[in-house]
């Protein structure tokens, strides 16, 4: 029997110069008919109200429901319709029934997107922008042509969240285990509410509740100091505030690029809890070369082999390099990328926590030496700032975790408040930009 349609709602801290409210919705609205449709609508318009009266951008999230095409079209037109003039509803991972059905029907003030995270990116990009925005037109300029584009990102989503899943599976285990929590949906519950109001992405914090050692008394990192925000030039412009993860790597991409001259590139972060390198941000790249490193990995890439290194590698021809494997020579070729290179993120005790990668259209392309000395001071500065967010943002967020779970007090746990550095036990911050592992 098909589940009642409800709306959860959530502010989601992620824009340069305004928060999201983030609607998640589930269950049915075919089965409930007409009458349905209009309850759902008017609850709809109740939260898009609040998000209007708060300043915040209404995001709705559409994964989870499971049948209405009419139904929810009608239901969105009526709510769009009504809101003429407010900001852009954002839909995203509708299925595609229901993603096609909007695209057809072109309403106006809605915006599809795959994933939050890729919502969240042209959002912080538009916010930056100082030229006035065209006006939302559909993103199909055929209506009766399937949105061939949408469906791919949404495959290379759905196979990074198979990557990721295990991790989040592990946590989620391991806290029912911890807290005697009686069933899974209420650890992912608390991943969840924790990765919100820190601004830590749910693989982030899962992986981080992995490989951190168990907490053992009230606290789980006792012993912690405030951890001042290093004094780094990425942070010295347009505002850009260090306790927000997307914000600063996307700043490091761009950094990268400028520094480079490079028309694409991206960057990929180590996950702990699998060792392996994760994208966190790109710009430029075709398609099918960000479903190569989703699907592929770290398989003979040149990212990978720098990090492997611990150095920068470079490749200004890729036909003729021999570092490469062959599916990846292939791919970059005939994506138009004939020469890269990447550059190494090196903590202070030496592991590697992440690459940023340029891509050039041109074989013979090498940085100059003062390009290939910025893009260096880049990766150091990057390496600090990825060091203090692990020891004070996201040791801040496992605390607040532990504290929610064992019904301890949470005082200065916000994300307004000042980090901390690493514990003065089982670990010394020196050696480590993860959480502290189990011993």
């Amino acid at each position: 029997m098909p589940f009642p349609l409800v709306i959860e709602s959530s502010v989601v801290e992620g824009l340069l110069s305004e928060k999201a409210l983030l609607l998640r919705m589930s269950g049915s609205l075919a089965a409930e008919g007409a009458e349905g449709a209009e309850a759902w609508a008017a609850e709809l318009c109740g939260h898009l109200a609040q998000a209007d009266l708060a300043g915040l951008r209404p995001v709705l999230d559409m994964a989870h429901v499971q049948l209405g095409g009419a139904a929810v079209l009608r239901a969105l037109s009526e709510t769009t319709r009504a809101r003429a003039g407010r900001p852009d509803l954002i839909i995203v991972r509708a299925r595609p029934g229901v993603r096609e059905a909007v695209h057809l029907a072109r309403l106006d003030g809605v915006r599809l997107f795959a994933t939050l995270d890729e919502a969240l990116h042209e959002l912080a990009r538009a916010a930056t922008r100082t030229a006035e925005l065209p006006a939302w037109r559909s993103q199909v300029a055929d209506p009766l042509r399937p949105s061939y584009e949408d469906l791919r990102k949404e495959v290379r989503a759905l196979r990074a969240r198979v990557r990721t899943a295990p991790v989040i599976g592990m946590a989620q285990g391991l806290i029912m285990v911890r807290y005697g929590l009686p069933a899974s949906g209420g650890a992912f519950r608390v991943l969840r509410e924790v990765s919100q109001r820190f601004n830590v992405p749910l693989r982030v914090l899962a992986s981080a509740v992995v490989v951190a050692r168990p907490p053992d008394g009230a606290v789980w990192f006792p012993g912690r100091r405030p951890l001042p925000v290093p004094p780094l030039r990425i942070l010295a412009r347009d505002g850009r505030d260090p306790r927000y993860r997307r914000q600063m790597i996307d700043a490091v991409l761009y950094e990268a690029l400028a520094a480079g001259q490079a028309p694409a590139g991206y960057v990929r972060c180590v996950d702990p809890a699998v060792n392996a390198l994760v994208l966190e941000s790109h710009h430029g790249c075709a398609d099918t070369f960000l479903d190569h490193l989703v699907r592929d990995g770290d398989e003979g890439t040149a990212d990978a082999i720098a990090r492997l290194r611990g150095r920068r590698v470079s490749v200004p021809d890729v036909a003729a390099g021999s570092l490469l494997s062959e599916e990846s020579r292939h791919v970059l070729l005939a994506t138009g990328t004939r020469a890269l290179q990447s550059v190494p993120v090196l903590s202070s005790a030496g592991p590697c926590t992440g690459v940023l990668t340029l891509l050039w259209p041109d074989a013979g392309h090498r940085p100059t030496a003062d390009r290939t000395e910025a893009l260096g001071l880049l990766a150091s500065e990057t390496a600090a700032w990825l060091s203090w967010y692990h020891r004070s943002v996201l040791l801040d967020a496992l605390e607040h975790l532990h504290r929610l779970l064992t019904g301890g007090k949470t005082t200065s746990d916000a994300p307004g408040a000042p980090g901390a550095s690493d514990t003065s036990d089982a670990s010394d911050p020196r050696t480590t930009d993860a959480p502290p592992r189990h011993s």
